[in-house]
């Protein structure tokens, strides 16, 4: 080890440093990903440039924001760990090490982009839009009263949910009856049975 260390020129210890510097933030990244931690508030990691005017103008791509952390940490592992690879292992010289370890690390950059934003699409706030119930079907759960709420299941997004409604003629609807939700007020289902 202490060999290895003093065998090192500038250049070796520039890429390693380079390697380090882009490596344990990522490795870091990807255990807390792992582990479930929410970077849904994403500002603290992001390092997004704005216009001079602080406007959204310097936008290049929102499906894929090229300066950010992950992106440059990304870029400075792979340009560590292949200009030192190129220029310790394959002894291809400084000059063609620093160009290798630049696309290197530009191709990271890009594929680190993607599987980031991918891992974050797999994200879900889980939240219903009660307006997405209108036109679906269900059955009266617990009878609706005249005048008054009961509870229905429907089938929204292929999952069962239960709600509050109420009869559009004010009438009982009882249950196990098949029931449409024909408007939404606030909270409750507007439903019609139906045959």
């Amino acid at each position: 080890m202490g060999d290895w260390i003093a065998g090192l020129n500038g250049l070796d210890i520039f890429f390693l440093i380079c390697a380090l510097v882009g490596g344990i933030p990522i490795l870091i990244r990807f255990l807390m990903l792992f582990m479930g931690v929410d970077f849904a508030g994403d500002d603290m990691l992001d390092a997004d440039f704005e216009s001079g005017d602080g406007g959204d103008g310097f936008d290049p791509d929102a499906s894929l924001r090229f300066i950010s952390l992950h992106g440059l940490t990304s870029f400075l592992m792979m340009f560590g760990l292949v200009g030192y690879a190129l220029y310790r292992q394959s002894q291809v010289g400084a000059a063609y090490s620093l160009i290798g370890g630049t696309v290197a690390g530009f191709v990271s950059f890009w594929v680190i982009a993607k599987i980031f934003k991918l891992i974050a699409g797999l994200q879900s706030s889980g939240t219903l839009e009660i307006s997405t119930t209108l036109g679906c079907e269900g059955q009266v759960y617990l009878t609706i009263p005249p005048n008054d709420t009961g509870q229905v299941t429907v089938q929204v997004d292929n999952r069962l949910r239960e709600f509050s409604a109420a009869s559009e003629t004010n009438e009982e609807i009882k249950t196990g009856t098949r029931i449409q939700v024909v408007r939404i007020s606030g909270n409750i289902l507007i439903v019609k049975p139906i045959q």
